[in-house]
């Protein structure tokens, strides 16, 4: 079975083929980094014309690189929710026009849920139920996923995303977006001992996550030593910050394999690229012997193979979506509701 996957949730337009959730056959993406970088983020009425712009090129883009057709094409996944409003309906309503057009299934797709899928496309053999913490630039989970399309939210973050911690103490560094990649460079040339930092924990709640306060401390470090005229090692003070997140992270998500019993640790999302988090969690697991998982790095940010892939499963479970399916801002992992 070939799914067209479509996605656009943020500041990537994107479009893929998959067959059977688990081969990709195409996947083509358009990145608006280089002009959103002159404003130090995500602008998001710009990124809704881009997506407008590029949507039309990529999905045919994604066709031709496959060798495939329209009327080849089984069904059609398209990320709904969450992301920013504007971005998602642009894809949403590019993929109800051509399943109408078409008459093909229209499959909605959660954006979480895509990204947990890019792992069944880097590892066939990996099978629900395991534990995944998904980590990008505007969320932070630990998911119990006990099939492909039964997910339970164990923990997250009460305030800032990892992703968005990462983002915006590197932009207080002087780091170009997108900052956290950056950051991940940088501090691979510092000492992570060099500047104290807190791991912050959530009382009552050990699965849940707090960065607010992580990066608040990193902000006020680089203001007072600007105030005293003192010079701060942007390598060390990178390092230190990146270790203390993936710390918070590490900690957390083995509370919750200890709690749950899981032998499968997956990673997702965007900062599952982090080169700390995936040497730590890899570390930690094979000590532990737990089986680890995190998708290709071309897999780790949006693309509409993940897409592809989950509604591939979506499909198969029935979930299907007419033509008056919306896009959502927020939606819980957990939903089905369209």
């Amino acid at each position: 079975m070939r799914i067209l996957g479509i996605e656009s949730s943020c500041d990537e337009t994107a479009a893929a083929v998959v067959e059977d959730g688990r081969i990709i056959r195409s996947n083509s993406v358009a990145s608006q980094i280089e002009e959103h970088r002159l404003y130090g983020g995500v602008v998001p009425e710009i990124a809704s014309r881009r997506h407008c712009e590029a949507i039309s090129g990529v999905v045919n883009n994604a066709l031709d690189d496959a060798g495939t057709s329209l009327d080849e094409i089984d069904a059609i996944a398209v990320t709904y929710a969450p992301g920013l409003i504007g971005a998602l309906l642009v894809g949403v309503n590019f993929a109800k026009g051509l399943a109408l057009s078409t008459g093909k299934p229209l499959v909605p797709v959660h954006h979480l849920r895509a990204h947990i899928a890019a792992n069944y496309l880097t590892f066939p053999e990996l099978t629900p139920p395991f534990l995944c913490l998904v980590v990008s630039g505007g969320h932070t989970h630990l998911i119990d996923v006990r099939n492909y399309t039964d997910l339970r939210v164990l923990g997250q973050t009460r305030d800032d995303a990892a992703g968005e911690a990462f983002d915006k103490a590197a932009r207080a560094m002087g780091m170009p977006y997108p900052g956290g990649v950056e950051l991940d460079k940088v501090a691979e040339q510092g000492n992570d001992k060099a500047y104290k930092l807190p791991r912050p924990s959530v009382d009552g709640a050990p699965f849940d996550f707090s960065f607010s306060g992580l990066k608040t401390n990193v902000l006020n470090q680089l203001h007072n030593a600007r105030q005293r005229g003192e010079t701060v090692s942007i390598p060390n003070l990178a390092a230190s910050y990146r270790r203390a997140v993936v710390d918070c992270l590490v900690r957390n998500t083995l509370l919750a394999a200890e709690e749950t019993g899981a032998k499968k640790l997956v990673t997702a999302g965007g900062v599952s690229a982090n080169s700390l988090l995936r040497r730590e969690l890899k570390t930690v697991c094979r000590e532990r012997g737990l089986s680890f998982y995190c998708p290709r790095l071309d897999l780790c940010g949006d693309n509409g193979a993940m897409v592809a892939a989950q509604g591939f499963y979506e499909y198969a479970a029935g979930n299907v979506a007419g033509p008056g399916l919306n896009a959502r801002a927020e939606l819980s992992v957990e939903s089905l509701s369209v």
